[in-house]
């Protein structure tokens, strides 16, 4: 079945990197967005960044436009989000999501979810 495992989540100060990596398996994704997503305690769950696996094509929400960086790596069927510039608003449980290539920013539009790896930025 299809499986998509997070991982690189932690603690971090504020300025600092994380990376977090989404190891994807079960199925074919070239023919699928992947996303990522995020959770902060009492909030809803909000879009992030997205990469169409077929051609590496980007695109991200305003807040995180110059800090976060979504790539993928076919070879390993891995999607990887780099965090810099960390700030305390960052922290939440993250969310890697697979969808239709049609897919864009709604969760609702992504078929598959992995388990969440928390983030924490302290200030």
């Amino acid at each position: 079945q299809v499986q998509l495992v997070e991982s690189g989540g932690g603690l971090v100060q504020a300025g600092g990197s994380l990376r977090l990596s989404c190891a994807a398996s079960g199925r074919s994704f070239s023919t699928y967005k992947m996303g990522w997503f995020r959770q902060a305690p009492g909030k809803e769950r909000e879009f992030v960044a997205f990469i169409t696996w077929s051609d590496g094509r980007t695109y991200y929400v305003d807040s995180v436009k110059g800090r976060f960086t979504i790539s993928r790596d076919v070879a390993k069927n891995t999607v990887y989000l780099q965090m810099n510039s960390l700030k305390a608003e960052d922290t939440a449980v993250y969310y890697c999501a697979a969808g239709l290539r049609t897919a864009g920013t709604a969760s609702s539009r992504y078929d598959y979810w992995g388990q969440g790896t928390q983030v924490t930025v302290s200030s």
